[in-house]
């Protein structure tokens, strides 16, 4: 079987490694479960010398099933010894700060307006203690070859070694309509679009999911990308779209 074609990159990872780069989840476990199936199966079928699995972060909040999503994030990855990188994303942010011990009503009351009351739902009105503290762990970023992977984004008007939390976790303009090139082209969610979004500066993937969008993952490799999408209602296929 032919390897899948890949479209230019706008950088490129070290030789033999392959990335699996998902968006974000929102609670939607069935469709994030097809979607590592989908990855699994294209790992079995084009093997590289060793992957990393990476997800954007909001795993929680407005989806049927935060607590599934959570689980499947802390098991081991869809590809057999790859590297499991799970980052955390605003909405993580917002759940740990309302559940903080002494959190402020408007904290709590920020986190349920956008999403919490789901999610406090399906854990039957408290979350464990295990789940806060994986939540806790989560790194902002990640990075490979010329690539940095973040939830949001960036203030592209400071460096890297100045960028704060905040911008990490819940960045938009100026970073998505920056018009020229960064220190690393940026692979993120958090700004949902109906297509993954390739630029110089950024690749965007999230495709709203909760909302009945597909949940999208970006595959890179060498200098190319392609896609993997699980799509509402469907077994997750293998895209070609830009």
């Amino acid at each position: 079987m032919p390897a899948p074609k890949l479209l230019l990159a706008p950088a490129a990872l070290p030789p033999g490694l392959r990335v699996y780069a998902i968006g974000d989840v929102h609670g939607c476990a069935m469709r994030l479960a097809a979607l590592h199936a989908a990855i699994a199966a294209d790992w079995a079928a084009w093997p590289a010398a060793r992957a990393a699995v990476v997800h954007l972060g909001d795993y929680v909040d407005r989806g049927p099933d935060s607590p599934g999503v959570l689980a499947r994030i802390a098991a081991p990855p869809p590809v057999a010894g790859a590297e499991s990188v799970a980052l955390r994303g605003n909405h993580e942010a917002m759940m740990l700060d309302a559940l903080a011990p002494g959190a402020t009503p408007a904290a709590r009351e920020h986190w349920l307006r956008n999403g919490g009351r789901t999610t406090l739902r399906d854990f039957g009105g408290a979350v464990p203690d295990a789940v806060l503290a994986q939540l806790r762990a989560l790194p902002l970023f990640w990075q490979a070859g010329g690539y940095r992977f973040v939830h949001a984004g960036v203030d592209p008007c400071r460096g890297w070694a100045a960028q704060r939390e905040q911008d990490l976790l819940w960045m938009r303009e100026p970073f998505l309509s920056w018009p020229t090139a960064l220190d690393a082209v940026y692979v993120h969610g958090h700004t949902p679009a109906a297509e993954p979004e390739v630029c110089g500066h950024r690749i965007g993937i999230d495709t709203g999911a909760v909302g009945g969008g597909a949940l999208t993952a970006l595959v890179l490799e060498g200098d190319g990308l392609r896609f993997l999408q699980a799509l509402p209602g469907t077994p997750a296929t293998s895209l070609s779209c830009a």
